[in-house]
């Protein structure tokens, strides 16, 4: 086979890929309507929400016939077998993802059931995950992150944590910063009441939830996690001249998209403990489900974190969305922090063992951390093009390095020692 064989078969492949899951609309697919929300606040937060498997099957049947589009899948994995190989690199990354699409599909047929829990923990993970023999869990890092900002949070509140942009206002503030970063290509930033986040990236677009007010510090954190990343990766993966199918994402990359989002922001020194809050008390209303806390259990857990009922409703229904209420969470949630750990812990790596032509790969376009030792040799053999868009932080390794040399000793100190040695020092 030719080369241009070869790629010519690696694009069909990959093409079938991106056609096969384009009606697989995962949050789409577990979304509870407003009828929901306005039974539950008339019965004054005294009810749980009336939601079963049947009103998923009834109000929001899947637009596709589950069977066929596993069918389909199983069929373009075999068809990638047979034309590059069993143990093909870019052969098996796409195999991967049609494994990874049968499983979200068997995870929606199970909307309502504790299968579907039962999925979303294979695909998402849980907080009781360890991240490595012995380590601690999402769990442990959400309690003593909790314990720490409880010292700091009201010290730092500044005139940038005011929220006093209208969701119009940040629409036109957040599409002129995005114009100096896709400095030659059009992205728009535009109002939306369909989406249950504040804001959310699409293809070449990004939607700012309409009746909110954010700040600056908001509004710094939606150029950055949304544009910088989640767009800027999207388009590095649309510009994919033969691997087309980094530009979509299974589960497996939303870890490492939502990872990568929140080291932008901490590389950036953009993120806040506010913002650092919001993400650790997902974990905590996560493994509350997880321990069989219901909708109320959790609604009343956010709102003495101090959260209007609004927000509270919010932040619970991402919780349970695609479960009911008094099942199993969906855990989609654990992935900002849980991407954070494994990405910020393999870029030390990759610094310590000298592999910096890896960490750009990140931004190839909807990657996963596995992949990226197969995506620089794609890139090496020029089936995979180098990412355009990435933040500043990452163009230039050597900044970045410096920092990773020293987190590498810094990881090595006995934090309980050092305080006990300090003690004179921090009264």
């Amino acid at each position: 086979m030719s080369n241009q064989d070869y790629h010519n078969t690696i694009h069909e492949l990959s093409e079938a890929i991106v056609k096969a899951q384009k009606p697989i609309r995962i949050l789409d697919a577990l979304k509870w309507n407003a009828e929901i929300k306005e039974a539950f606040f008339k019965s004054r937060f005294k009810k749980l929400p009336q939601v079963t498997k049947e009103f998923y099957q009834e109000k929001d049947p899947l637009e596709y016939d589950p069977r066929k589009k596993v069918a389909e899948f199983r069929e373009i994995e075999r068809s990638i077998r047979r034309h590059l190989g069993q143990y093909s690199g870019v052969g098996s990354i796409m195999q991967r993802m049609c494994h990874e699409y049968c499983r979200v599909i068997e995870m929606l047929q199970a909307r309502g059931t504790s299968k579907f829990t039962e999925i979303s923990q294979e695909l998402y993970g849980s907080a009781e995950d360890a991240f490595h023999a012995g380590a601690p869990t999402l769990k442990d890092l959400a309690h003593l992150v909790t314990t720490t900002l409880n010292h700091i949070e009201d010290k730092v509140i500044t005139t940038a944590d005011e929220k006093k942009f209208s969701s119009e206002e940040t629409v036109e503030i957040l599409s002129k910063k995005l114009e100096h970063y896709f400095t030659d290509h059009a992205v728009r930033v535009e109002l939306s009441d369909g989406i249950i986040a504040d804001a959310s990236a699409g293809a070449e677009r990004i939607k700012i939830h309409s009746g909110l007010y954010f700040s600056q510090r908001e509004i710094r954190i939606l150029e950055i996690h949304e544009g910088w990343v989640h767009l800027g990766t999207t388009l590095n993966g649309l510009t994919q001249p033969i691997c087309t199918f980094l530009s979509k994402g299974p589960p497996s990359s939303t870890i490492t998209q939502e990872g990568l989002g929140i080291i932008t922001e901490i590389f950036t020194f953009s993120s806040y403990p506010t913002r650092v809050k919001r993400l650790t008390n997902r974990i905590i209303a996560v493994n509350m489900a997880e321990d069989g806390a219901n909708f109320l259990d959790v609604f009343n857990f956010y709102r003495e974190q101090g959260m209007d009922e609004d927000s509270s409703y919010s932040a619970t229904t991402r919780v349970f969305r695609g479960s009911t209420p008094d099942g199993g969470p969906f855990t989609k949630d654990l992935s900002y922090s849980k991407g954070f750990i494994l990405i910020y812990n393999y870029i030390r790596l990759a610094v310590q063992r000298g592999l910096l032509k890896q960490i750009p790969m990140l931004f190839l376009g909807k990657t996963t951390l596995e992949d990226l030792h197969i995506l620089s040799d794609l890139v090496d053999e020029g089936i995979v093009t180098p990412p355009k868009f990435m933040p500043p932080q990452f163009k230039d390794m050597a900044a970045l390095s410096a920092w990773m040399c020293y987190s590498l000793f810094l990881n090595r100190l006995n934090l309980q020692q050092l305080a006990i040695d300090f003690k004179s020092m921090l009264q």
